[in-house]
């Protein structure tokens, strides 16, 4: 009778290991399973943070020429308080002009009332309790703030997926290109935080509770117009179907506060700034400084098309553009997102063309469409997927750091900004 083979000694020294590996990861991943969701939120969430902090490292050691007078290798702290970093230490040192700056034509330069108050003046009262300077505390906040956002788009998420897929939508937040900026010392993070929160607090329709926070959000950055469009959208809709959705006067009154909160809110700015400078065109004059143009609607992206395109395929490619995007919003996974997320990035998106200069900074603006991480987690429950897509995010963040925060003068001066 022939016996059965004896196994390949080679094969069994190769295999142990591996089943050592094997059963020491599953054992980690049944252990994360059971750690309350807010833990398995802050861990995602940090480590994503610290490949970004390996990351920022990794680019300023090959820093050289540099505008901020770095002598040899910044340091982390250094590195990331360049670029608009140094906008908002100006604003947490000085505060804002009390006129607008102009040259001998008459157009605004560049200068601090383009940023929103709220981020460095809540460093700036920290400093006055702890005693520690902007360089310290500026990313000290701007990092807490995206640990408290992911707490909140996590929680947004729940309402409408299951604790895993939210958790994915989380790590797709947490790792997608541009989230190096939120732990820079950049209001993207207090906005985001902010944002979550009122969008969670009008998915459960409490609307009157959203108030102050929508008030608060609009003095972070300029997100108050689009937000107010939303509320617009989303009245209009429960209007038309009152018939076949309950819509009670309580709901409809407190749906009426919100939009004009957001309203005021989108206002607010701008009118602070005309308050203090006398200037009525203070902030959209400073805004435009930046492009070199007056303030008109949706031109920008035509020049930028015609620019790069031509002046007949520029236009073909901004409409191919804007009809994709819209056959996006219309996806399945973006429906599953409910009607109040749909809306906001639709109204986003409108804002953005209507009120944008596009340039290499959009992808940074492209944030407040968090909720699409959600919706890319709906396309699939495949782990094959969902680690393929936040490999990829963990890439283009290489491509983002690399690119766009290492200063690279062009041939023309100055650099593309973040």
């Amino acid at each position: 009778m022939e016996g059965r083979a004896a196994p390949d000694n080679d094969q069994q020294r190769a295999s142990g290991p591996n089943r050592v590996l094997a059963g020491a990861a599953a054992a980690a991943a049944g252990a994360f399973g059971r750690w309350p969701w807010y833990a398995k939120v802050l861990a995602v969430w940090a480590l994503a943070r610290l490949f970004s902090f390996g990351l920022f490292l990794a680019v300023a050691a090959r820093q050289e020429l540099n505008p901020w007078g770095w002598e040899g290798t910044p340091s982390y702290l250094q590195f990331i308080g360049a670029w608009d970093s140094e906008w908002y230490g100006k604003i947490f040192s000085g505060g804002y002009p009390a006129e607008i700056p102009r040259d001998a034509t008459g157009r605004a330069l560049e200068n601090e009332w383009a940023f929103y108050a709220l981020f460095p003046g809540l460093v700036r009262a920290l400093a006055a309790v702890t005693g520690l300077g902007w360089e310290v505390l500026g990313p000290v906040v701007a990092t807490a703030a995206g640990f408290g956002a992911a707490l909140m788009v996590y929680r947004l998420f729940a309402m409408k997926a299951s604790a895993g897929t939210a958790l994915w939508g989380v790590v797709f937040v947490a790792v997608n290109p541009v989230s190096p900026i939120l732990q820079v010392p950049y209001a993207e993070s207090l906005n985001l935080l902010l944002l979550a929160a009122a969008l969670y607090l009008l998915v459960q329709r409490r609307y009157l509770a959203a108030v102050p926070v929508v008030l608060v959000m609009c003095l972070s950055r300029p997100v108050g117009v689009a937000f107010a469009l939303m509320m617009l959208v989303l009245f209009i809709r429960r209007w038309i179907r009152r018939r076949t959705e309950p819509f009670s006067l309580a709901d409809t009154w407190r749906m009426i506060v919100l939009g004009l909160a957001s309203g005021v809110g989108a206002l607010a700015w701008p009118a602070l700034a005309w308050a203090v400078t006398g200037d009525l065109r203070a902030y959209t004059d400073t805004e435009t400084a930046w492009r070199g143009d007056h303030l008109l609607l949706f031109k920008p992206w035509f020049d930028e098309a015609e620019r790069l395109f031509g002046p007949v395929l520029g236009p073909a490619a901004l409409l191919l553009l804007v009809l994709l995007t819209a056959l996006y919003l219309n996806s399945g996974s973006v429906r599953r997102l409910g009607v109040e997320l749909q809306v906001w990035c639709a109204a986003y998106l409108m804002y953005l063309f209507a009120f944008l200069n596009p340039l290499t900074s959009t992808f940074r603006l492209l944030l407040p469409l968090f909720p699409l991480g959600l919706a890319l987690a709906f396309l699939s429950t495949s782990r094959a997927y969902r680690w393929t897509v936040a490999a990829g995010f963990l890439v283009l963040q290489i491509v983002w750091v690399a690119w766009l925060w290492r200063w690279t003068p062009l041939p023309g001066g100055g650099d593309y900004p973040p």
